[in-house]
């Protein structure tokens, strides 16, 4: 007898750790696996598409959604809001599908309070020093903000190592130093939890 929901996964990484690049390839796999697609009003990178990596709206736009108890988290991150929206989500769940989530630590706290038998998975890069290298090479952010990141990414670390009535933040922690390890890591923690 199959599960009468399908399970959300919820995958934080700090920026720059590899969660998107991880993401496309356990979508590519897996097609009872459907990504949960976030609204920003940040800005879309020059590879990004709207509808495919973000739903890009104004602040007024992710207000009014925010205002109808539209998300099921939102958050303020690097001067941008993100939100998961909660009916894309409930709906893949109700289908049996399973939904991969992939937000900040931050988000992960709130999404964990309202949906605590989600499945939370934590990807860290193998140091401070890698971290910092992967966002230089990614080009995207000044000097100022990859700081401003790495600072935020060492407060992440000490809050996944802290306890919360008697839990961890995290149900699985990856060390994101093989992007192939760390996939096949990820598969096997899909299978595993949507089996049981």
């Amino acid at each position: 007898m199959g599960l009468s929901k399908g399970r959300l996964f919820v995958i934080s990484a700090s920026s720059g750790t590899g969660k998107t690049t991880l993401a496309r390839e356990l979508l590519k796999d897996d097609k009872n696996l459907v990504p949960s697609i976030s609204y920003t009003t940040r800005p879309p990178r020059a590879s990004e598409q709207n509808g495919a990596d973000y739903y890009f709206v104004t602040k007024q736009e992710f207000s009014a959604i925010r205002r109808r108890n539209g998300f099921l988290e939102w958050a303020n991150v690097f001067g941008h809001s993100y939100g998961t929206p909660r009916k894309e989500v409930e709906e893949h769940l109700k289908r049996r599908r399973n939904v991969l989530l992939l937000i900040d630590v931050q988000g992960a706290k709130t999404v964990k309070r309202v949906r605590p038998n989600a499945v939370f998975v934590f990807l860290s890069p193998p140091s401070k020093t890698e971290l910092k290298k992967r966002l230089e090479k990614r080009g995207t952010e000044s000097k100022k903000e990859i700081q401003k990141r790495l600072r935020v990414a060492t407060r992440e670390l000490r809050e996944l190592n802290a306890m919360t009535n008697g839990r961890y933040l995290c149900d699985y922690r990856i060390v994101n130093r093989d992007i192939h390890k760390a996939r096949e890591i990820l598969r096997a923690i899909i299978r595993a939890e949507s089996s049981g």
